[in-house]
């Protein structure tokens, strides 16, 4: 989500199986399952360049969180080759003017240009219009072979978006989502707008938080992790990347009744990553 005070990302991932030369049955379809990953799973989030998949891949996690729109089949497949999990980002809440389907929002999708972000605006997410192109870009996540989503900007309600969106509009449009991605057998996660998690809990696999540590809000997520269902909080130390110990304790911290997997990270989410053991990796990119 992005919010007037903290920063978010505008990053996206996705992860390419191999396509079967068939033709999938019904019966197929009606056994497959959505990906439920694991309470306590690490993820290596990587929203600002490309994994270079030909070098030796760590860190030795079993989920990447790439960009949708950045991130080639052909990558997603190699990252499946090594037994990896995808989870593709794309923004399902804001107007980005540098992707291939920019140019489908109308004029009245668009809102306040996002405090922080001077390219993006806000989005309608009520609209037929926008539903639909979010409904496209689920199938492109399904196409690439991605093994989940995580939509980003859902909570416009929460910010100066130019719209009158209420909270219930977010619960409306992440349940849109998720049906849709299920659909598609493809997980999906809230990212932040943590005040709508008691009413999208049961629609989504897992959830995408942004410095819950920071500003003292993890609890909140107890109504997920009590359903064995992972939290990825990510934080980013002033200190990053040489991590300060205070700061490592700080953002690590055990939340009762919340299980948390937490990484550090720097601002522009590039291959660099600190886990809460004091472990560092930096996954090899291409740009």
């Amino acid at each position: 989500m992005r919010s007037s005070t903290t920063l978010v990302w505008a990053l996206g991932a996705t992860l390419a199986m191999a396509r079967p030369t068939h033709k999938t049955t019904t019966a197929t379809k009606a056994t497959a399952t959505v990906w439920q990953p694991a309470a306590g799973s690490q993820l290596q989030m990587i929203l600002s360049k490309t994994i270079d998949t030909s070098k030796s891949l760590v860190p030795d996690v079993g989920i990447f969180d790439v960009d949708l729109f950045d991130t080639s089949s052909t990558i997603i497949a190699a990252l499946k080759a090594k037994n990896k999990k995808v989870i593709c980002y794309f923004s399902a809440g804001s107007y980005e003017p540098n992707r291939s389907d920019s140019s489908d929002f109308t004029s009245s999708d668009l809102g306040k240009v996002m405090d922080g972000w001077p390219d993006e605006k806000w989005l309608d997410i009520r609209t037929a219009n926008v539903k639909s192109i979010m409904a496209k870009r689920i199938q492109l996540a399904a196409d690439k072979g991605c093994d989940g989503i995580d939509p980003d900007n859902v909570d416009g309600f929460a910010n100066d978006s130019g719209f009158s969106l209420k909270a219930s509009d977010a619960t409306t449009f992440v349940k849109y989502l998720a049906t849709t991605a299920k659909s598609k057998n493809l997980a999906i996660g809230l990212k932040n707008a943590l005040a709508i998690i008691p009413d999208v809990v049961d629609s989504i696999q897992f959830a995408v938080n942004e410095q819950c540590h920071e500003y003292d809000e993890c609890d909140v997520y107890s109504d997920l992790t009590n359903q064995g269902k992972p939290v990825f909080n990510v934080e980013y130390p002033d200190s990053a990347p040489k991590v300060s110990t205070s700061d490592r304790t700080k953002f690590c911290a055990a939340y009762d009744g919340v299980t948390l997997s937490t990484t550090l990270k720097t601002l522009d989410l590039d291959g660099w990553v600190e886990f809460c053991d004091g472990t560092t990796a930096t996954t090899s990119t291409l740009s």
